[in-house]
């Protein structure tokens, strides 16, 4: 955004006055009129400042009484109808000290003042009903505290293209309905099939909820194979179910791995050295979709260099500790990017907000996540709806973004207290059910 308002071929005037008159918008409508209203403007010396000035003299004109109180020493307060809060932008670094509001609504201008723009870190800020972005949504917006302290966020065009330089989009349904193929009346169940290979003897739970994942996410054909497991134990009866050999068993999988379109590898497995080692094997040798999860993170380790941007890697923060060494951080994006240039990989990383890279540094970022999804075997139904969707055609960095975006939706679902990862794969359909125009 810096290096937009520097290249814009407007002045900074122009901007400022655009900006200000979408953040008087804002105010006027949270307001529900102007007659009789009170306002007051916390503005900084900076741009961010400078819009919240040109709001209040629009708001003057409009009839609204407006007080501006300087950031740096706002003392009391007046009493109002709306705080505009313009004290602080993106680049904030430090901390301040926050007036008393009381229960007055705040409207935020560009970013909370107090958020870091960049990390959604945040000290002493002030809790925003809404915020009125610039241009392009702010990664501070939708990471850490900085997306619950935004409230609701609308972006404002004041003709900054950030198309140009934006290197990190966040997912919507239509995005999502729109990523989705349509199937030919000629489809049939192997145009979809997917290879789970999952589950150990007594650990079948993992493998069972990867395998319906990615039959309720559109997979025509799911197998599931458990090496040294016995067929079929735990696993929905749509299922194909198939023992694998306590070792050796990359070479049966690969055999046969042709006539699939997408395969998971890792919940349940276990983490002995066998496992491990076949885990490498076939990741080394597959050729088509593969998401690979759990313990097959753990397989991996930290033998990571050389994987191909069909591989999709998920881990949570813990398992991205292991990959790498340390825990993600607060810049999330960067700890996806960072991981992803270093593997070849696609990485998604898991959280309320999941963050999604490809090798060369774009990002997709779906917000649909929730406490939810807190459960045991929720990412093991979410490894099965990627594979189901990288086997119906979606390229696997999109598959990864719309499977983590439905998994949210479904999630939404359901109950907010005792949702288990079982009613998770239940809910799969109507997500997809309540996209639009997904019919």
């Amino acid at each position: 955004m810096r290096a937009l308002d520097a290249a814009a071929p407007e002045p900074v005037e122009t901007l400022v006055a655009r900006a200000g008159g979408a953040v008087a918008r804002a105010a006027v409508d949270l307001l529900g009129g102007t007659y009789g209203r009170r306002v007051v403007v916390v503005a900084g010396k900076g741009n961010n400042g400078a819009d919240g000035r040109e709001a209040a003299r629009r708001l003057r004109r409009l009839g609204v009484r407006v007080t501006v109180v300087s950031a740096a020493d706002p003392g009391t307060v007046p009493s109002g109808d709306l705080v505009i809060d313009a004290a602080y932008g993106t680049g904030f670094r430090g901390s301040w000290s926050i007036p008393d509001l009381g229960d007055v609504p705040v409207l935020a201008v560009d970013i909370p003042s107090g958020v870091d723009g960049l990390t959604g870190e945040a000290g002493e800020a002030l809790a925003a009903r809404r915020t009125v972005t610039f241009a392009a949504l702010k990664p501070g917006l939708i990471l850490g505290r900085g997306r619950e302290l935004a409230g609701e966020v609308t972006v404002a065009d004041i003709g900054l293209d950030a198309s140009v330089s934006a290197h990190a989009f966040l997912v919507t349904d239509a995005d999502v309905a729109g990523w989705l193929p349509e199937r030919s009346p000629e489809a049939h169940k192997w145009q979809t099939a997917v290879c789970v290979v999952a589950g150990s003897p007594g650990m079948t739970g993992a493998a069972s909820l990867a395998a319906g994942g990615a039959q309720r996410a559109g997979a025509g054909y799911v197998r599931l194979s458990t090496p040294g497991g016995t067929a079929g134990e735990g696993a929905p009866v749509e299922v194909v179910h198939t023992s694998l050999p306590a070792a050796g068993w990359a070479d049966d999988v690969l055999a046969d791995l042709d006539r699939f379109h997408a395969v998971v590898v890792g919940p349940g497995l276990g983490r002995d050295a066998t496992a491990a080692a076949e885990v490498r094997r076939l990741v080394g040798a597959a050729r088509i979709p593969m998401v690979v999860d759990g313990d097959g993170l753990a397989a991996l380790g930290k033998r990571l260099e050389g994987l191909s941007p069909g591989i999709v890697l998920t881990p949570h923060d813990g398992e991205y500790a292991r990959l790498t060494g340390q825990r993600p951080g607060p810049d999330r994006l960067d700890a996806a990017r960072r991981l992803a240039a270093a593997t070849g990989a696609t990485v998604l990383l898991k959280g309320s907000t999941t963050v999604v890279a490809r090798p060369g540094g774009e990002a997709l970022v779906t917000t649909t996540g929730s406490p939810r999804l807190a459960t045991a075997g929720t990412g093991d139904v979410l490894s099965g709806v990627i594979a189901a969707l990288a086997a119906g055609g979606l390229d696997p960095a999109l598959a990864a973004a719309a499977g983590a975006h439905l998994h949210g939706r479904a999630a939404g679902l359901g109950w907010p207290r005792g949702l288990v990862a079982g009613d998770l794969v239940d809910l799969l359909p109507p997500a997809f059910d309540h996209l639009p125009d997904s019919d």
